[in-house]
């Protein structure tokens, strides 16, 4: 089978990424992807349309690389915004935070219990975005020298969101005034019980909500609420958790509280807040973006000191990126929420103490290794069930074992769409009952057909978004409620599945494959999701040799006819298709990203594949 790109679309050729910027005939000329077979991942490689005037504006007025300059007007960067993109600033960036709905009746209530000595306790949730809000209000309070007890639930004793128990417990700690940072939106019961023991509920939430905020708090701030304008959807817990606290600290500048104290400087918490934004996989546009650079660059500067000795010991090598955010510290904060408690991770980021930081990194880094062969047990048994019934057949694959782990199961529904290419809802019995957590592909709402399905009554409980869901369910409603989503999903998973598409911002040379070539096109970023890492092309090469590394991962040098080489890494692919094309030593074409290779240093550079097809 011949794959074409389509008709029309064409792309740049680019060498090394070097040339002189200026007028659109300093461009190299533009060319369409080669033809080819049946890539790995079975979906159509298209190169991004490039507006070349944009493209040759932009580079003639800031001086940029073509390519560069290409990348940066495929996602619709003009000269008019080229300055802000490339220096993301919070100062111009930011919007007053009073534009959340009940910013000003959250930072009122707050500055009176802080000027009044009121004790102000904590709710967070378990996870990243959890824990690092719960930090960032943690540790701004002892800026201003005011007590915060904090109570972080296990996850696998009490679940997700705040019960009346957790408040009260912070009630008997001193607390008149309770913040809830990451779960509170849908507590109605828990903070109408809390207000009628006095206690005033202030709600810091993003999770989507579908009717009004709960009666009995006294603020509750979520740019996701039916009745907010700010348009500020695309901020994680840790964001409005920056917003509120930035909001706070003005109320409290106005009532005077910082004339005999120093005021904190809210812009050193900005990479507990980059954290937390990266790992809730929020878009990586406008205002998280630029709280994301900006929380890079604090993160570089030493920043949190239980977040770098975190790093030290993942690992961490280089200028920090959105990959070590989330793919290095996430997972080990994260591992302590799923298989231990969530207090080890939030010790960690807030504790003075600098021998108790080091031991506790170390305890993330072993409970990380933990949660990774839990999580492969979980993985092999969902595997063999759904080879077992055929479930891989499925447009919607929803398979169940006994005593999976809640912690893991989340995980192990991503990995498994990722490899199915299609929705996968992974639950874990304990004998009647089921927790399940799925994860989606683009196109498909998952978190709609789950809130469908509790309506219906197939689901104990439920929610999400359109990627990601959670559920309840009762094991004997197992069978109907995987027919009825797939019957929901059916024509949404066919037409994504339909659609898909690699997108390629260039086809280049071997030679490019460089750090340099690395360290000009991270001027584009930071990436992530709505700012998706440049894909390259590599056109007409041979795996000279490739060898497996690790588990599963095959390390190659990729060359041309002409003898220009560069080496690449595919993860997981051996014995995948993508390996075979890769081992075949035939003619074939690659793509992925352009990484610096920090093994070998100096300007080594090598493409991590994600992609691969014969040449036809």
């Amino acid at each position: 089978m011949t794959v074409a790109p389509d008709d029309g679309e064409t792309g740049p050729l680019a060498g090394a990424g070097s040339g002189s910027p200026g007028a659109a005939g300093d461009f190299p000329a533009d060319i369409p992807l080669p033809a080819m077979g049946l890539p790995a991942s079975g979906r159509r490689w298209r190169l991004r349309t490039v507006d070349a005037a944009r493209a040759a504006a932009l580079a003639g007025h800031g001086a940029l690389e073509p390519v560069l300059a290409r990348i940066l007007a495929a996602r619709g960067v003009g000269v008019d915004g080229l300055e802000d993109y490339l220096n993301p600033s919070l100062r111009r960036a930011m919007p007053d935070p009073f534009v959340l709905k009940d910013m000003d009746r959250a930072a009122a209530r707050l500055t009176r219990a802080v000027v009044d000595g009121e004790m102000v306790g904590l709710f967070g949730d378990y996870d990243v975005d959890g824990t690092t809000s719960a930090a960032l209000f943690k540790l701004y309070f002892d800026a201003i020298g005011a007590p915060m007890p904090v109570y972080l639930p296990d996850r696998m004793a009490e679940g997700y969101g705040p019960s009346i128990d957790a408040f009260l417990d912070l009630k008997r700690q001193g607390a008149e005034v309770i913040v809830t940072v990451d779960c509170g939106a849908s507590a109605h019961g828990p903070i109408e019980a809390a207000a009628a023991e006095g206690l005033d509920v202030v709600v810091i939430d993003h999770h989507q909500m579908d009717g009004p905020p709960p009666a009995g708090a006294a603020a509750a701030v979520n740019p996701n609420r039916l009745d907010d304008t700010s348009g500020l959807v695309n901020l994680s817990a840790a964001g409005v958790s920056f917003m509120a606290l930035a909001a706070l600290n003005r109320a409290l500048r106005e009532a005077g509280y910082f004339k005999t104290r120093p005021e904190p400087n809210l812009l050193s918490l900005l990479d507990l807040a980059a954290l937390g934004l990266v790992c809730d996989v929020m878009a990586i546009t406008g205002l998280t973006r630029v709280m994301v650079a900006q929380g890079l660059k604090v993160l570089g500067r030493g920043g949190n000191r239980g977040l770098a000795a975190l790093g030290a010991r993942a690992g961490v090598k280089g200028p920090p990126s959105t990959y070590h955010l989330g793919f290095l510290l996430g997972p080990r904060i994260n591992a302590a929420g799923r298989i231990g408690h969530a207090r080890l991770a939030f010790e960690l980021m807030t504790t003075p103490d600098a021998a108790r930081r080091e031991a506790l990194a170390e305890e993330l880094h072993v409970m990380n290794a933990a949660r990774q062969e839990i999580e492969a047990q979980v993985q092999e048994a969902a595997l063999r069930d759904i080879e077992r019934h055929q479930r891989h057949a499925d447009d919607v694959i929803v398979t169940a074992g006994e005593g999976w782990h809640a912690g893991v199961i989340g995980i192990v529904a991503g990995r498994l769409k990722e490899m199915y290419d299609r929705p996968v809802i992974v639950i874990g019995l304990e004998g009647a009952a089921g927790k399940g957590s799925g994860r989606s592909i683009s196109g498909a709402d998952l978190g709609g057909a789950i809130a469908a399905a509790r309506r219906e009554g197939l689901l104990v409980a439920g929610g999400g978004h359109a990627m990601a869901a959670g559920l309840t369910i009762a094991a004997d409603k197992i069978e109907t409620f995987r027919g009825w989503l797939k019957a929901r999903l059916a024509g949404e998973v066919a037409r994504a599945r339909a659609d898909r598409t690699l997108d390629i911002d260039a086809v280049i040379a071997p030679g490019a494959v460089t750090k340099a070539f690395s360290d000009m096109v991270a001027r584009a970023g930071p990436f992530g999701p709505g700012n998706a890492e440049p894909v390259f092309a590599l056109s007409g090469v041979r795996a000279i040799s490739a060898r497996t590394v690790g588990k599963g991962h095959l390390s190659v040098v990729l060359a041309n006819d002409s003898g220009d080489k560069a080496r690449g890494i595919a993860f997981r692919a051996k014995g995948e298709a993508l390996g075979d094309i890769l081992e075949s030593r035939a003619r074939i074409h690659v793509a992925g990203k352009v990484r610096a290779d920090d093994w070998r240093g100096g300007d080594a550079g090598q493409i991590q594949i994600s992609d691969a097809a014969p040449a036809a």
